[in-house]
C-alpha cells in the first residue's frame, strides 16, 4: 500500500472551506493535485495532517492559522498608486506580487482591493488568521523523481513530465 510519507508524490482531490463554510477552493471536477510531501508545498497543518494517510484515504482536516498562512500582522492594507503597477495587468484581490520593502529586502504583498487610482496592498496573505477546512481524498502516492526532489516540487501527476514552469 502506498503512503503518504516524506519525499513522496501525493496526488489528492481536495476542497477547502472557511470557518463560514464558504467553499474557498476545489480540486472538484478538475485534475487531482500533486504536491511532494515534506517540501513545504501545502500547507503545514494539512501536511502534517497527511502524514501516514494512505491511497484512497478520507480525511476532513482543520487547520489553524498558526499551521496555515499565520496570524494577521502588521498595520494592514496600505494603499499604493495604480500607476506603480504593470500597465495592461488586469489586477484583482488576492493576487500576489513581489515587492520591495523599504529595507530592501524582497517580500510578497498581496492585493486587498483595487479602485480608478489605488490598489491596496497587504503584507498578508489573504487567509491569514482565517481556519481552514480541507476536505482531502488521496488519489495516489508515487516515489519523487530525482529531478522532483532536486526543484522540490513535482513536475507532473504521474512522473514522466513536466508541469508548466518547473522545467
Amino acid at each position: 500500500m502506498s503512503t503518504v510519507a516524506d519525499g513522496k508524490v501525493v496526488i489528492m482531490h481536495y476542497t477547502l472551506k472557511n470557518s463560514a463554510g464558504e467553499v474557498l477552493d476545489s480540486s472538484a471536477g478538475g485534475d487531482p493535485l500533486p504536491y511532494l510531501q515534506g517540501a513545504n508545498n501545502i500547507v503545514v497543518g494539512l501536511e502534517k495532517a497527511l502524514d501516514g494517510a494512505n491511497v484512497g484515504d478520507k480525511k476532513d482536516v482543520e487547520v489553524s492559522p498558526a499551521e496555515g498562512y499565520g496570524e494577521r500582522q502588521g498595520p494592514g492594507p496600505q494603499p499604493v498608486p495604480r500607476n506603480q503597477f504593470p500597465q495592461g495587468v488586469d489586477l484583482q484581490p488576492g493576487m500576489g506580487f513581489q515587492a520591495q520593502a523599504d529595507n530592501g529586502q524582497m517580500m510578497v504583498v498581496y492585493i486587498a482591493k483595487v479602485d480608478e487610482t489605488t490598489v491596496w496592498v497587504d503584507g498578508n496573505h489573504p487567509l491569514a488568521g482565517e481556519t481552514l477546512y480541507f476536505s482531502v481524498e488521496i488519489v495516489n502516492v508515487r516515489e519523487a523523481t530525482d529531478a522532483e526532489v532536486a526543484s522540490g516540487q513535482p513536475h507532473s501527476i504521474d512522473g514522466t513530465g513536466c508541469a508548466p514552469g518547473c522545467c
